[in-house]
Formats: C-alpha cells, sequence, structure tokens
C-alpha cells in the first residue's frame, strides 16, 4: 500500500513543542525504543485545562511508516467498556430509565434461565455476576444476533475470583441499553455523547468518517486469540479447525469457521475479535478515539465538568462497591485502591480508571480533578508475547503527578 505522504505532510503539526524533551516524554521514547510499543500519544489535565500532551514514535510501522500525531485515532479496545457502555448506563440510572439493582433478566428475558436470573445489572457493572473472563463466541454462533443468547448459555463460573473481569458482562450490558432506547450502540452514543460534545473523531467503525493515515495500526491478524483458542480448547492444536464436541463446561458446541481470525495487518478495524464478528460495534470493545477526544468524555465523569451527568451521578464511577473483594470496582471502572492497579501509588484511593488491551489507558483523580490518558498501539508490529506495559503506565502516572505538583 503507499500512503499519500502529502496528505501526512499537510496535516496541521498539534504537538506542544516545549514539553517535547520533558521527562514524560523521555521515558516514553525509552520504553519505544525498547520495544515496547511503537507509539505513544499521551495527555495530562488538571481542573479542565490539558497541561501536558506530546506523541512519539510510528503509528504505523507496516505497510508504510507514518509518524504519531496527537491526533492520531487509536482503537480503544476496553476503554469502550467506560466510555460508552459505563457512560450510557450511568444516564440511564440517572433518567430513572434503569436501575443499578434491576435483574438483567427485566431487560434480556435471555437470562431468565433459574442460573441466570438472579444477576443484577450491578454485577455486570462490578464484574461480579460469575461470567468467565473471555469466550470465542464467533466460534460458537454463525450469525452475531446469536451472541446474547450464547453468553446468555454460558455456564457461570461459581469458582472463579469473586471480581473476574469479564467482556462478556459489557457486551450484554451493551444490549441492555440497546433494549432500553431502542437504537443501536453507536446510535445511542452519537446521540447522548458524541453530538452534545462536539467529537468528530471518536466513534465505532473509523473508516466510515477518518482517513485510514490518522489511525495507528494493531497486530498482524490475531494470533494472540488464535493461542488463546488453543490454549482454552475451541480450536484444535492445530489452529485450524473448531473443536466439534460438546464442551460441558461452557454449553456450546464448536463449529462454526473461524473467520473472525484474520491473517492479514489490522489496521482502521477492530483489533478484538469478538467486537469484529458483531461488526465492529460492542459494549465491551470496537471505539476509536484520540488523546483529546478521550479526554473530553472523561471530564463527563467529573462533576464540576460534566455537562452530560449531574454531579451526584459522578460519584458512582468513585465509590467502591466491592470493598471486601479481590479487586476494587466503582460503576464499570477499577479503584486506585485495588493492590497492584496501574494507577500507581500516587493518585488518592478513589481515582477511578480503565486499560485496554490494545496499548490504552485512561486514569481519573477525582480528589485533585485530574486526568490521565496514554494512548499506545503495543499489539503492532510485535511478535507475541505482547509488552505487560502495567510497569510503565505506572512510572508514566508517576512521572505526570510529579510534574503536576512540581507546577502547582
Amino acid at each position: 500500500m503507499q500512503v499519500r505522504r502529502d496528505v501526512i505532510k499537510a496535516r496541521k503539526s498539534c504537538r506542544i513543542e516545549s514539553e517535547v524533551e520533558n521527562e514524560i516524554s523521555k521515558f516514553l521514547e525509552e520504553r519505544i525504543n525498547a520495544g515496547d510499543f511503537p507509539s505513544a500519544v499521551y495527555l495530562i489535565a488538571e481542573k479542565g485545562e490539558i497541561v501536558m500532551q506530546d506523541a512519539l514514535g510510528l503509528a504505523v510501522v507496516e505497510p508504510e511508516r507514518i509518524e504519531a500525531w496527537l491526533d492520531a485515532v487509536y482503537d480503544m479496545a476496553s476503554l469502550t467498556k467506560v466510555l460508552v457502555t459505563g457512560l450510557l448506563m450511568a444516564k440511564l440510572v440517572e433518567g430513572g430509565e434503569l436501575y443499578a439493582n434491576d435483574l438483567v433478566s427485566k431487560y434480556l428475558p435471555e437470562f431468565g434461565s433459574e442460573e441466570k436470573r438472579g444477576i443484577t445489572v450491578s454485577e455486570m457493572l462490578t464484574h461480579t455476576s460469575h461470567l468467565p473472563a473471555w469466550k470465542p463466541l464467533y466460534l460458537c454462533v454463525s450469525d452475531p444476533e446469536m451472541v446474547l443468547a450464547e453468553i446468555a448459555k454460558t455456564v457461570l463460573g461459581r469458582v472463579q475470583n469473586p471480581v473476574t473481569y469479564s467482556d462478556l458482562n459489557f457486551i450484554t450490558l451493551g444490549k441492555i441499553i440497546e433494549r432500553i432506547t431502542g437504537k443501536d450502540l453507536d446510535a445511542a452514543f452519537t446521540e447522548i455523547a458524541l453530538g452534545p460534545l462536539g467529537l468528530d473523531d471518536t466513534g465505532f467503525r473509523p473508516l466510515s468518517k477518518i482517513s485510514i493515515l490518522r489511525i495507528a495500526a494493531s497486530e498482524k491478524g490475531n494470533e494472540f486469540e488464535k493461542q488463546t483458542c488453543i490454549e482454552k480448547g475451541y480450536l484444535d492444536h492445530g489452529g485450524e479447525n473448531p473443536v466439534t464436541a460438546s464442551d460441558a463446561s461452557t454449553g456450546s458446541d464448536f463449529r462454526t469457521p473461524h473467520s473472525a481470525l484474520r491473517d492479514y495487518q489490522i489496521w482502521g478495524e477492530v483489533h478484538d475479535g469478538n467486537a469484529n464478528f458483531m461488526g465492529g460495534v460492542a459494549g465491551h470493545a470496537g471505539l476509536f478515539s484520540t488523546a483529546e477526544e478521550t479526554f473530553k468524555i472523561a471530564q463527563q465523569f467529573l462533576p464540576r465538568f460534566s455537562s452530560i451527568l449531574k454531579p451526584e451521578t459522578c460519584k458512582l464511577f468513585r465509590t467502591n462497591f466491592t470493598p471486601e473483594m479481590n479487586e476494587h470496582r466503582s460503576f464499570a471502572f477499577q479503584l486506585a485502591s485495588t493492590p497492584e492497579s496501574a494507577a500507581g501509588k500516587l493518585m488518592s484511593p478513589q481515582s477511578f480508571g480503565h486499560l485496554g488491551f490494545t496499548g490504552t489507558s485512561l486514569w481519573i483523580d477525582p480528589v485533585k480533578e485530574s486526568v490521565f490518558i496514554l494512548l499506545t498501539n503495543r499489539t503492532h508490529n510485535h511478535e507475541l508475547p505482547f509488552a505487560n506495559i502495567n510497569s510503565v503506565r505506572r512510572r508514566f502516572h508517576e512521572l505526570a503527578i510529579g510534574q503536576l505538583d512540581a507546577n502547582s
């Protein structure tokens, strides 16, 4: 593929040159050189104002080399869970259209079985529903319309940790939003958030409105998911054929061709296999955005700056609903008080955040009204295993907070 370099050069540079040589940029440049990720865009804000930001490295290494800019668009991966699903669920709660303690089966009859009928919306929001962490739905059903029924028949993991982070929870919550609003998830998000906030570079299926030249590339193929499918017994050891015998632990027969396991460079479409199978729009993954537009959505979780939610609603995001459990969860978010949280040690315990598999992260400190955004594409141009960048995230937060404190 030949990239139109004139387009790249014509794009206005929005770097803040005075910050290029700061300690944060130097640290991230070191991690790029070490091979953790090919690019990084970060944004640090306090009390509604952007304080520091920079873009480093290459957003695309192959098939062409394209530099990262502050307006580069990244696959947000699981940040979709909070930026889209968490925000919309909070809006529905605020409007009295939904209550956190409602049974899921009230909105989704598919969850009316004896095993599932007691699951609440709150348990899905806090990942305490006992649904397993993940399942390759694209191997279990032949039609995306069958995804909800497949999740509803998935056997609960009663021996797993009380908080077990699960994509299945937020796929289901996305379906609840669609049932209540009567709109597709992307249409509901556009009406409630994108339109009112005036966001042009954020949304699902980005190629419908954004040039591929602005989008950071992801993994070549779905090799990580393929290996996970083999390890969990969904694919044979050759990785070519779905297992055909019924799996009693999940309640499924795996007979569907694994068409969602791509073998080409993923660039401009969602990396997550289940979200891709669902047409690029799902409650757990599929959102693309820039650092600055992510910041504008993040402001909606802070009471003084939100134009979408009321101040009392914003308290949900800093409230610990799982205080005695293995992980501290608020309304859709993880809390910084969680042991070994990627937030690091310097944020207030009420700080809340989320990570994305592609290498994205967002953390918000409601006490200091600070926002920390780090977007990378760690799955691009990198053989398995991908780098675990939680230590990078913690150091990024330490450096950022240090600079904020020094400037105060």
